[in-house]
């Protein structure tokens, strides 16, 4: 079975078929693809296209496919081209002859646009669901060390000190715009139903679109049929989105895979997220952090090949279309993988704070410096300067800022005081960065988290029937 042909004299050629057909990836589908047919068919009640009794028919034909599906139980046949020809094809079966006119009013191009909607619906969810819950991991981190210290760096340089509770709610906030991205997007996607917009050209059969559209859980239907049928942009935003996700997720995994060698001993991974070598008995590898690093390029790659699929199409729907599932479903597919690992090795993890505090270098303070100058009436870019100095004579010493004789200090500058050495307290430096956001602010930003995360997990008005 096939779901044209008519005109049509000779099979197609088995190296075509094999081209063409997409059921291999596609038939992940069905759940929506069902969905969609059984929205259609009580449409094409109230259209006067079949009566309530082939309605009811068909939708009971349609819940027993669905049914297959979810048991693993379907049987593909040799001519399931797609997974629409699959679904109808076993429908037929099931009810008979009134399975043809399922298809009445519309085409592939408006199920397949329709299908692929509701599925990223369903997918952004999953995917919200499994990054919060690795920002949970990150949170608790936060919070079970409140007065860990460790060194940042800009440009891997040491720079200030941090509470390690602000490097970690680091990773947990570019996380949140991950997840708000998502949800975004899905409430615009929920504008647009493509479903009604036939091949192209629209339905002629009396369709109320809107209505339609709001069985489905859309607030309204594509305003264009033509646009409708080759709209590719949620996929392209998701695939965005989910390769951001990646990138994120690297460069958290690239601190810890820095922080867990041995060289700075800051984080210590438990074995259960740990592999060993099959040479050198003493290694314990962060192989899914490497993993989770590596998978960014993939992602990324998927990203950038849709786009330039998507760049050069005519009107209308092409064939190029069908390129959008195969990197969607393993984009989806390699963060839902990436994720649960991710989750439980940061939950899992320990951190060692005095490796962490040994690590901290007086050169951090420099800063702290400058701004006590500056608390003494000094204009902060003569400040920065003087401070400079003072670094330039500690490292010419060989001693820290602090073993510096107060001599050494007013030889600079005579503003110094002796009560120049309380600033060389690494607490207090990161106390004293306190403003809304700042390191010395993690008490706030903890409670802001916590927030975060109970109203995304709280239950929201669906956009479509479960």
């Amino acid at each position: 079975m096939t779901l044209w042909g008519g005109a049509f004299s000779q099979p197609t050629d088995d190296a075509v078929r094999r081209l063409n057909d997409s059921l291999r990836f596609d038939w992940r589908l069905y759940d929506v693809d069902i969905t969609g047919s059984i929205a259609w068919v009580a449409e094409l009640v109230e259209a006067g296209v079949i009566t309530p009794d082939e309605r009811d028919r068909i939708t009971a034909g349609l819940e027993q496919v669905r049914a297959e599906f979810a048991r693993g139980e379907f049987q593909p046949a040799p001519g399931d081209e797609d997974v629409h020809t699959a679904v109808e094809r076993r429908l037929g079966e099931i009810v008979g002859e009134v399975a043809g006119k399922l298809h009445t009013g519309r085409s592939r191009n408006d199920q397949v646009a329709t299908d692929v909607l509701l599925w990223l619906l369903g997918a952004q969810a999953q995917i919200a669901g499994a990054v919060a819950a690795l920002m949970r991991g990150l949170l608790a981190q936060a919070e079970a060390a409140p007065n860990a210290i460790m060194p940042g760096h800009t440009h891997f340089q040491p720079a200030q000190p941090l509470a390690a509770a602000h490097w970690w709610l680091g990773h947990f906030w570019a996380l949140a715009r991950d997840v708000e991205r998502l949800k975004s997007m899905a409430d615009t996607w929920c504008d647009r139903c493509p479903l009604g917009s036939g091949a192209l050209a629209g339905t002629p059969y009396a369709i109320d679109r809107q209505r339609l559209a709001e069985r489905l859980g859309f607030r309204r239907a594509a305003p264009n049929s033509l646009d409708a049928v080759a709209d590719r942009d949620h996929v392209a935003e998701m695939l965005f989105a989910l390769a951001l996700i990646g990138t994120h997720l690297s460069r958290l995994s690239e601190d810890l895979i820095i922080y867990a060698n041995p060289a700075f001993g800051f984080v210590r991974l438990d074995e259960r997220y740990s592999t060993g070598s099959s040479l050198m008995p003493q290694k314990r590898n962060p192989d899914p952090l490497e993993l989770a690093r590596g998978k960014a390029g993939r992602l990324i790659g998927h990203l950038a090949g849709f786009l330039a699929t998507l760049k050069s199409l005519p009107s209308g729907y092409n064939k190029d279309l069908q390129e959008d599932k195969e990197p969607l479903f393993d984009a989806c597919d390699t963060l839902l993988d990436v994720l649960p690992p991710l989750a439980g090795l940061v939950e899992t993890l320990a951190i060692d704070e005095a490796r962490m505090r040994g690590a901290l270098v007086e050169g951090m303070l420099a800063t702290d410096l400058a701004d006590y100058l500056v608390g003494r009436g000094v204009p902060f870019r003569q400040a920065h300067h003087l401070a400079g100095q003072v670094v330039r004579r500690a490292e010419t010493q060989g001693v820290p800022l602090s073993a510096l004789t107060l001599a050494d200090y007013r030889a600079i500058s005579d503003v110094f005081e002796d009560d120049v050495r309380a600033v060389f307290d690494f607490d207090a430096a990161v106390a004293r960065r306190a403003a809304h956001g700042g390191t010395g602010d993690t008490v706030w930003q903890i409670a802001a988290a916590h927030d975060w995360l109970d109203q995304i997990s709280a239950p929201a008005t669906p956009h479509r029937p479960e």
